[in-house]
């Protein structure tokens, strides 16, 4: 008999990710707090919970994907959540991108049920998801994460254990913030070359193979090109992240300049109306600064 996973959070990562599991051979128990998403999967054949507490019982294994600390929280901690319903002995792992103190809290709150506890959060936003070659970075017991480690292959290329129960989102911070200064990078380079009347698909394709090429170059750069800023990862969730990146550096007393100047370029392009567009629209505030659209065959 397959085994059976809890799944809550079917949003723009999650579903991908549900979907995944469930072409590996894994059955699913789902809940989302939208019912759209739950009831597309239960078509597939995953099965439908009212609340997260249904989605984790009976499962030995439950799988959380939320968009901030507060959303893990109330899905995992609060009334009929997914620690309600989980049994001693069975695991959570939350995937979701939070402050490492919240994943702390929601560990030790597992622990005195008996229940283990991952934070495992991913990089690679939707085409990853979709592609499941998601990077995982994993905080919690080895033991746990070994027995884990099959169920994240599915939905992961590289799956890490970083350290124990919070380690995982310190590593997925570390992450947001190189992402977040080489798309504003990126977006400095292109515009300079466009207002220098120099193609800046020709200068893409001269720098890509040299030191400043980038997995975040080779996904960014194209869709800048192409005025393409659907969301594969949202502004929102970007600045949300680095929102949490600071909160941390605040408890660390860790200046990161840089990344708080990013941050405020997102709340700008939030306060602009594009907090549901790609994060490489990041370049919209660059080009507004610079009076310029980059564009092809310039």
């Amino acid at each position: 008999m397959a085994e059976r996973i809890g799944f809550v959070g079917l949003g723009i990562m999650g579903k991908p990710m549900a979907r995944n599991l469930m072409a590996a051979g894994y059955e699913l128990t789902v809940y989302d707090i939208v019912g759209e998403p739950v009831e597309e999967l239960a078509t597939e054949g995953a099965t439908a919970a009212s609340s997260p507490a249904g989605a984790a019982a009976g499962n030995v294994r439950t799988i959380t994907m939320l968009p901030d600390s507060a959303d893990s929280e109330r899905a995992i901690l609060g009334p009929e959540g997914v620690l309600e319903g989980a049994e001693p002995g069975s695991v959570i792992i939350d995937m979701s991108s939070i402050a490492p103190s919240m994943s702390q809290k929601i560990g030790a709150a597992c622990d005195d049920k008996g229940v283990k506890f991952l934070d495992a959060p991913v990089s690679g936003g939707e085409p990853g998801a979709i592609a499941g070659t998601l990077a995982v970075m994993v905080g919690g017991d080895e033991a746990v994460f070994d027995d884990c480690k099959a169920v994240l292959d599915v939905v992961g290329g590289n799956v890490v254990l970083t350290g124990d129960v919070g380690a995982g989102n310190i590593t997925k911070l570390a992450n947001q913030i190189i992402v977040a200064a080489n798309i504003e990078a990126l977006s400095e380079a292109m515009v300079l070359a466009q207002k220098a009347g120099v193609d800046p698909e020709r200068v893409f394709n001269a720098i890509r193979g040299g030191l400043a090429g980038s997995a975040v170059m080779e996904a960014k750069a194209p869709m800048m090109l192409d005025r393409n800023f659907r969301a594969g990862f949202r502004i929102r969730l970007h600045q949300k992240d680095l929102r949490n990146v600071l909160q941390t550096a605040g408890e660390l007393n860790v200046p990161l300049p840089v990344t708080a100047l990013v941050q405020q370029m997102l709340g700008s392009l939030i306060n602009d109306g594009e907090q549901d567009a790609d994060h490489s629209a990041i370049l919209h505030f660059i080009e507004k600064l610079a009076g310029v659209e980059v564009n092809r065959g310039s």
